[in-house]
């Protein structure tokens, strides 16, 4: 297993230390798939990605959904610290990607580690960035037009794509129905091919140049 302290070099400076806190923070190894926390929920512990990705969504009540940002080895989940920070139920979901391995740190223990300069530092610095990151994201469904953010979200990954319609749907946030919709569009001017849960490429040139329209 990674050593956290690698990953997070704050954590040399904390108090009580990881060391001391043993086995009760983990380390807790998931399945893809499996969901750490919900919108609505009390947060029961500040993760420490140590392995694999989690991903942070907002859902509606009608079925759709918007990724936020993804939590890697090394980074901090800013729903959580925020949720933390103001002893109100979380914002969002967050659900594994891929088999991960963290490190859950119990509320009464985030809020010690707060008190030690390198730790809060980072924590702070973390919303800095991700208010970045989600400032973008909120132009991006603003401002941009679907068709525009579809064209890229395709480019990337190669000429075949292994995607259903509504992976595409949530990572856009918008309804599946509109997804299928726009890449028949697509189909038609021959710029893809679909099948099932595959897309296939035909003219990337004509993607990009829609897509170019976002920086426009």
């Amino acid at each position: 297993m990674t050593d956290p302290v690698s990953l997070y070099p704050a954590l040399a400076q904390v108090a009580p230390t990881l060391e001391s806190l043993g086995q009760t923070v983990g380390p807790l190894t998931v399945p893809a798939g499996t969901v750490l926390f919900d919108e609505n929920a009390p947060c029961r512990g500040f993760p420490l990605v140590l392995e694999g990705e989690v991903k942070v969504s907002r859902h509606s009540g009608d079925g759709r959904s918007l990724e936020l940002y993804r939590v890697i080895p090394g980074e901090l989940c800013l729903v959580s610290s925020a949720c933390l920070f103001r002893s109100t139920p979380l914002s969002a979901q967050g659900i594994t990607t891929r088999p991960t391995t963290l490190l859950l740190i119990p509320p009464p223990i985030f809020n010690q580690w707060i008190a030690t300069p390198a730790f809060r530092d980072n924590v702070l610095g973390l919303f800095a960035e991700r208010m970045a990151d989600l400032t973008g994201l909120i132009d991006a469904v603003a401002f941009h037009k679907l068709d525009q953010r579809l064209a890229a979200a395709l480019l990337g990954r190669g000429q075949d794509l292994a995607l259903t319609h509504q992976t595409l749907a949530d990572e856009l946030g918008t309804v599946r129905e509109i997804i299928t919709r726009l890449l028949r569009r697509f189909e038609r001017e021959g710029w893809v091919e679909l099948s099932r849960e595959r897309i296939h490429i035909s003219n990337s040139a004509a993607l990009r140049a829609l897509a170019s329209a976002l920086t426009l």
